[in-house]
């Protein structure tokens, strides 16, 4: 059993029957009174932030999470199937625990998070930012760069984006995989 004096940024505990990841803490003591945590917790499963105050030196029930490097290969309509690179083991989980199911094309590499006590899959993150084609886009306008206007793009993986007005069919962008943001565009190879 750990204590408060624990605390890190992204340890992960059990909390009141569900996983838990610290998102932030401050060790507060007060002149008059006890000293204690504030926190923000983050559930592991549903991605909800609340709030919760430990009284210092209070036993917390950490858990032991391992991030892992698999390889995307294929949905098949209900799960999505992952390759481990090393051992070429494959697993299926999904769709709901993954960031950005419609972003995924296959062959990227993510990283999928495991209870190590039970090894179930917790959730699973693409990269920060992906590069796709952009595969159907209304033809675009050379020198439409002044306002800040933004028209649909179909991209590879069958997603929506936003894109500016001076993006063509056939281009590379970056795609931002938090918030499906376009970021800029790509250089051809």
């Amino acid at each position: 059993m750990a204590t408060t004096s624990d605390f890190k940024n992204g340890l992960v505990m059990n909390f009141n029957g569900e996983l838990y990841s610290i998102v932030e803490f401050q060790h507060v003591k007060p002149g008059k009174g006890p000293a204690f945590v504030r926190t923000k917790l983050k559930n592991v499963k549903t991605g909800k932030v609340i709030p919760n105050t430990f009284t210092a030196g209070v036993k917390i029930d950490v858990q032991r999470v391992e991030r892992r490097q698999y390889q995307y290969l294929y949905n098949d309509g209900l799960d999505y199937h992952f390759m481990n690179t090393e051992t070429y083991e494959q697993t299926f989980i999904p769709g709901t625990i993954i960031n950005a199911p419609d972003l995924m094309k296959e062959g990227q590499m993510v990283e999928i998070v495991f209870h190590a006590e039970t090894e179930t899959a917790l959730y699973c993150e693409l990269p920060p930012f992906v590069i796709l084609e952009i595969t159907y886009t209304e033809p675009g306008e050379k020198g439409n760069t002044a306002t800040n206007t933004f028209k649909d793009a179909t991209v590879e993986t069958g997603a929506t984006v936003k894109v500016p007005l001076f993006i063509n069919t056939g281009e590379l962008i970056k795609v931002d995989t938090r918030t499906h943001a376009y970021s800029e565009r790509v250089k051809s190879k």
